[in-house]
Parts: C-alpha cells; sequence; structure tokens
C-alpha cells in the first residue's frame, strides 16, 4: 500500500475543498445576521487547509509519492468521504446559533446527509438560521451531487492515470468502465460542464418562477444534486407556486438521468460555434425509456390512488401534489409540497419502495438504479428460458448489445449485499428503540439517499437517539458509495495483496 500516494492525493483534496468554505465566509463578512458565523467558516477553512497541506508535504519527505494503484483509488475514495463528512460538521458544531444546541452525532449527521445528497435533517427551524449557514448546506448537496472526487479529478490533472482509479470508485453504477473521452480528467471535466449548465439553467427557471436570487440560487443546488435540502422547514411548499413546483419538476427529472447521457446529446462545432442539442436520444437508451416509463407509472398510481379516496377537494390540487411528491421520491430528491407521509392506503409506504429503484446509472439520484433491476429481471428471465431449455445459449442483451457475464455476477452481488446490510443495519435502528415503520422508512431513505421518512421521521431526525443517528449516517456513507467500494477495503483480502 502506498501511503505516500494516499498522503498526497487527500492533502490536494482536502485543499481543493477548503476553497469551498470561502462563499460562506464572503457572505458572513457582507451579511450583518450572519456575522456571527464568521468564526466557524474561517476555523474550518484553516484547519481544512493546513490539515490537507500537511498530508501533501508529509507525502513528499525524503521520496516523491507514487502513481495510485486501484487498491490506493478505494482507500482515497473513502477516506476523503469519511474526512469530509467530520470535516463538514465543523461549521456547525463551531455555530454560535447551533453550537449550543446541536450534539457531535447531530453535527455529523447533517453533514453526512448533506455532503451525500440524502437530506435528512436533523434540524429544527430552518426559517431562522442565518444566510451564511443557509447557503453551506445548499453547497455541501451541491459539491456531494457529481462526488468531489470527481470534481478533484477535473480540476486536479496531476493525477494522471491514478485519476481512473478514482473515477471508477466515485461513479455510480454497474458499468464503470466507460469514459467520456480518453482522458479521465477530461471526462471528469465534461461531467462538470453538464452539471454546472444544468444548475445555471435551474437556476434562472426558478428566478423566473418568482424565487429570490438566494433562493433560486440554493434550491438550484439541491435540486440539481437530487439532494432535498431546503433553506425552508417547508421546502419547496414555502413559496405556494405552481409554477416553482413546474421548475423542480423539470429539474428533478432531468437530474435523474445519466449525465454522460446528457453530454452525449450535444454536439458543438468550434469553427461555426454551433450547439445542437439532440432530445431523440433519451429515448434510444433502455435506461432513460424505462425511467420515464417508471416515472409516469408512479405517478399514475399517486394520482388513482389518492382521487379514489377523494384526499383532494379539487382536481387541481390532486395532480398539483400528486405529481410533484411522486416525483420527488421517486427520483431521490425529498423536496415536499405537502405532508405526504400522512397520505391514505399504504400510498407513502408505496413511495418509499420506489425510492429504492431511484433513477439512472450515472446521475446523482441514489437508490440502486433503473439499469440494475433491468439487468435483474433480463437475468430472471434467462434462468427461465434455461429451465424450458437446458442447452439454450442466449445472452442479457443491454442496448443492443450483450452484458459480460462478470456485470451481471456483479449486480447480483450488489444486489444481495444491498439486502443483508440493510437488513443488518434495519436490525441495529430496531435495537436502538426505534419504532417498526419508522426504523425501516428512515433507513430506506438514508441508504437510498432519499431524506424525509414516515411517522417520527417525516419532517426530521430529531427524535432519533445519537446511535440511531450514527448508524443511518452511515447508512447514507454505504449509500453514496454504493457499498462496494467502502466494503471492498473491509475486506481482508484487499490488505494482504
Amino acid at each position: 500500500m502506498d501511503f505516500r500516494a494516499i498522503n498526497s492525493i487527500l492533502g490536494r483534496l482536502l485543499m481543493v475543498y477548503s476553497l469551498s468554505l470561502i462563499p460562506p465566509i464572503l457572505i458572513s463578512i457582507f451579511d450583518v445576521g450572519s456575522r456571527n458565523e464568521l468564526y466557524a467558516f474561517i476555523a474550518t477553512f484553516l484547519q481544512s487547509m493546513l490539515f490537507g497541506g500537511l498530508l501533501y508535504g508529509l507525502s513528499y519527505y525524503k521520496k516523491k509519492p507514487g502513481v495510485p494503484r486501484i487498491k490506493e483509488g478505494f482507500l482515497i475514495v473513502v477516506l476523503y468521504w469519511v474526512v469530509i463528512g467530520v470535516v463538514g460538521s465543523l461549521p456547525f458544531i463551531l455555530s454560535t446559533e447551533l453550537g449550543p444546541k446541536i450534539s457531535l452525532s447531530e453535527a455529523l449527521f447533517e453533514s453526512f446527509s448533506g455532503i451525500t445528497t440524502t437530506g435528512a435533517t436533523v434540524l429544527q427551524d430552518i426559517d431562522s438560521l442565518s444566510y451564511a449557514l443557509k447557503y453551506y448546506r445548499q453547497q455541501l448537496q451541491w459539491i456531494g451531487g457529481m462526488g468531489i472526487v470527481v470534481l478533484a479529478v477535473a480540476v486536479l490533472p496531476t493525477l494522471g492515470v491514478g485519476g481512473m482509479q478514482l473515477y471508477k470508485a466515485e461513479i455510480a453504477g454497474p458499468f464503470k468502465t466507460n469514459k467520456l473521452a480518453p482522458r479521465i480528467s477530461t471526462a471528469a471535466r465534461r461531467l462538470w460542464y453538464i452539471y454546472l449548465l444544468l444548475t445555471i439553467l435551474c437556476f434562472f427557471g426558478y428566478f423566473i418562477a418568482g424565487m429570490s436570487f438566494f433562493d433560486a440560487l440554493v434550491h438550484s443546488f439541491s435540486t440539481i444534486a437530487i439532494g432535498g435540502f431546503s433553506p425552508y422547514d417547508a421546502s419547496i411548499g414555502h413559496f405556494n407556486s405552481i409554477n416553482i413546483e413546474i421548475v423542480a419538476i423539470i429539474f428533478m427529472i432531468l437530474a435523474g438521468i445519466n449525465f454522460a447521457l446528457h453530454f452525449s446529446l450535444f454536439h458543438y462545432t468550434p469553427k461555426t460555434f454551433k450547439i445542437r442539442f439532440s432530445p431523440s436520444g433519451y429515448f434510444k437508451e433502455i435506461e432513460s425509456r424505462l425511467y420515464f416509463v417508471f416515472l409516469f407509472l408512479v405517478c399514475l398510481l399517486t394520482l388513482l390512488m389518492l382521487y379514489s379516496q377523494d384526499y383532494y377537494e379539487t382536481h387541481s390540487e390532486l395532480f398539483r401534489h400528486g405529481i410533484f411528491q411522486a416525483i420527488s421520491i421517486a427520483t431521490t430528491t425529498g423536496f415536499t409540497n405537502s405532508d405526504w407521509a400522512v397520505w391514505p392506503i399504504g400510498l407513502p409506504l408505496l413511495l418509499v419502495f420506489c425510492s429504492f429503484i431511484g433513477g439512472c446509472s450515472g446521475s446523482t439520484a441514489g437508490g440502486m438504479k433503473i439499469i440494475r433491476f433491468v439487468m435483474i429481471f433480463k437475468q430472471g428471465m434467462r434462468e427461465v428460458l434455461y429451465l424450458i431449455h437446458p442447452n439454450a445459449i442466449r445472452s442479457v442483451i443491454i442496448n443492443k448489445r450483450p452484458v459480460s457475464e462478470r456485470v451481471i455476477s456483479g449486480v447480483w452481488g450488489f444486489f444481495a449485499i444491498y439486502l443483508f446490510i440493510f437488513c443488518i443495519l434495519l436490525l441495529l435502528l430496531s435495537l436502538t428503540g426505534v419504532q417498526p415503520l419508522t426504523a425501516f422508512s428512515a433507513l430506506a431513505a438514508c441508504i437510498n439517499n432519499l431524506g424525509p421518512g414516515l411517522q417520527d421521521v417525516s419532517q426530521n431526525y430529531q427524535s432519533l437517539s445519537d446511535i440511531s443517528k450514527l448508524i443511518l449516517s452511515f447508512a447514507m456513507l454505504i449509500g453514496r458509495l454504493e457499498f462496494y467500494t467502502l466494503l471492498v477495503i473491509l475486506s481482508p483480502a484487499f490488505w494482504r495483496t
């Protein structure tokens, strides 16, 4: 294990992350109501920069660090997410507003929820927080949305070929070897171009729909990140605006699509400065097609169940709240415009189950991803065929191409590990005294990076014990890294070879 390479990259990544604290520092300086938070952000900035610089300096002591291999890549990703989760909690702990009334476990929970784009919160009366803290929470989600490590690979080309190991460990989905470009730094930059473009478009959409500059900015962060944080306790419902909700629906759907697919549909001609966009390409990929079908069916089923119970007095209310919440939960965003947790006939539980599917691979959505369910279904159908024709030879076909048996076995392995870990964590939560439905929905919401749950955690997670919050923080992390990245470093074989 080349710990010099690990220290070198981890140190540079930490120094890059410390730069993200400059905006909340500036807000604390210029906003009168946020000046009490200046110390918290400056102290966090200095600690992150100094610690990162120390790690980087130690890596060059007497000997230059080498290029990280895949083993070091996995360890760097896990260590970085853990370190950033801890560093991200410092402004909450040092805050003059929150520090006296927030525990260490709650600060860690809020930080990990932000950086993993989960959107669960332990905070109450968010409306009264200073602008600096409100901005900081939203920025945490935006940075974590596409992946801090992918950002670092994009801006630190000095990582060289080792950047591929970070990219493979970070990007969600079963097809981790696909590249957007020959150079991994170029591929990472292209992903961030799309991410930034969607954020800008979402900002203008919210601003035109009636949000203030600040609200449009911070909500665009959490929308494109599919995070669900909001600077208001009532979330999107605070604005009571159908135009704002329509903008949110559009960009929640777009953010749930593979970002590599977004990029592939743009065609830029440098000589003539022409940009062409081919939206028909979204319907050529099986995953994006089924993603649209999935969202349509969830919306349809939600509307039918609400209509059958006469839950809303008017059709406009039915469509407005039903479609918004169906899209928000199914894409694992977690925005709310109504109290969906009290909807009738098991509909809230159905929506929580939809979060297990989530969005497309390579998107900012949580869940197990559409493509994995497609492959599991097709593999199941192939096994049925083998029962009828034992000697038949048939491949699993995705987008008219056969999928390798290694990918298929990896998907089944992921599914098995997911269920096993979910059951273990659910048992641990139950042993802490959490009621069964609350425990199930809280764990599902955290491991799928959804955010809001049912019963005691429908509004926030304040009522849970410190142990429960730490368990759920671990669930957020392992769900964001899609299990394998974290579990591989816990394997004895990882350290033996």
